[in-house]
């Protein structure tokens, strides 16, 4: 098929993508309770004639609001590769921020919006949808994976157990691809990077334990407070001193709670906070230095503590075959003006890096800008909306992948 006609058939579907992207957004829902969403998404996989399964990708085994749908290959040995499955994902989920715009498709929850552009991905997929059933020609099967609770609910991981790669419907997924709307990127540009393109994102709670006193008579207490004060300093050291200058590490303590009243010195103080890393080995020695640091520093002060991980998305790597192959497919969209190697990785996170621990992955960025001198809002922001102008290219760039 030739850019022209592809592009055609995108061009027949968009004012539906746009209005489908607009009612998603203006009734967002954050993770686990996307039940309209998935809905939604049912609707039209129905009306298309594509087989699905629904209701998976949920807190418990075979439950929630994740949709998978497989569409076969036309030909009976596709391709040089027979086995081959691509899959294709879009997250579903909202974030719990107050949406602030006059747009007439604005958030109607109160509290809730898609302010990460979960809304667009959706849209695009279901464009991928409409695209490909309609197709006479189809090298591959393709499996398309509407994915729930990407904002901290590690959906990608659930969707997994709930056997999504694993040929649930169709045979099993053997490479995966996503994308995400990048308001630091043009309209026009496909963006990514071989390797790690996203951190791996754990946080963690730090208890520092004391013994409460009077404020007047210090001596007769042990000051949790000034031991946590020291490990907040001590902790950049971390970065400074134990680890490799050419690796990247961001140790933010984010909250300090405690104490009650101006005259008391507290028995306890918590912090939370948060540990991205670009590689496992920096991430585990970071994790094993900074317990020790915490450990010792509280000692050496008279108090005890103790930190608890809640070990958060892996680092997303990209598969470097897989990340040649998008830029190959970018420079022949017809939608695409630039490609561009992101020359840095970015210390968010994504769940993504599920599936790309599983089966050879990409993850690659689409530009959302109207243009590179005025600044477009950013993600997670209250003012963010997902700009429709890129939902061609995005089609473009999965319906091509999955042809391909």
């Amino acid at each position: 098929m030739t850019s022209t006609d592809l592009n055609d058939q995108i061009s027949r579907v968009l004012d539906d993508l746009i209005a489908i992207r607009h009612d998603l957004h203006a009734h967002p829902e954050i993770k686990f309770k996307e039940s309209r969403t998935s809905q939604v998404i049912q609707k039209h996989l129905t009306d298309l004639g594509i087989e699905f399964v629904a209701d998976i990708g949920g807190k418990a085994p075979n439950t929630g609001t994740g949709v998978v749908a497989h569409i076969p290959a036309t030909v009976s040995n596709p391709g040089p590769n027979p086995t081959t499955c691509i899959g294709l994902r879009a997250d579903m989920d909202a974030l719990p921020i107050t949406e602030i715009s006059d747009l007439p498709h604005k958030s109607t929850h109160e509290g809730t919006m898609h302010a990460c552009g979960h809304d667009g991905h959706t849209a695009i997929l279901l464009g991928v949808a409409k695209v490909l059933s309609s197709l006479e020609h189809r090298p591959n099967p393709i499996t398309l994976v509407f994915q729930p609770a990407e904002e901290g609910g590690a959906g990608a991981e659930k969707l997994i157990r709930d056997g999504a790669l694993d040929g649930l419907i169709g045979p099993p997924i053997t490479k995966m691809f996503g994308l995400h709307g990048w308001p630091d990127q043009p309209l026009g540009t496909i963006a990514t990077r071989p390797g790690p393109l996203l951190a791996a994102t754990d946080t963690f709670t730090i208890t520092v334990k004391g013994t409460q006193a009077h404020a007047a008579y210090p001596h007769l207490g042990v000051d949790p407070i000034v031991a946590a004060s020291q490990i907040v300093t001590s902790a950049q050291t971390i970065v400074s001193r134990s680890t490799k200058p050419t690796d990247s590490v961001v140790l933010s303590i984010t909250t300090i709670h405690s104490g009650t009243a101006f005259n008391i010195i507290p028995a306890a103080a918590i912090m939370q906070g948060t540990l991205r890393t670009l590689s496992d080995t920096t991430r585990t020695e970071t994790k094993a230095r900074f317990t020790t640091l915490i450990e010792s520093t509280a000692a050496a002060l008279g108090c005890s503590a103790s930190i608890e991980w809640f070990p958060g998305y892996p680092v997303t790597k990209n598969d470097p075959q897989q990340t040649e192959h998008v830029f190959e497919i970018a420079r022949s969209a017809g939608g695409c003006d630039r490609v561009e190697l992101v020359e840095e990785p970015t210390l968010g996170g994504e769940d993504f890096s599920f599936y790309a621990q599983k089966v050879p992955s990409c993850f690659f960025f689409l530009g959302l800008a109207k243009d590179e001198s005025t600044p477009f809002p950013g993600l997670h922001t209250p003012s963010f909306d997902f700009n429709d102008q890129s939902i061609p290219l995005g089609v473009e760039m999965m319906c091509r992948l999955a042809l391909s």
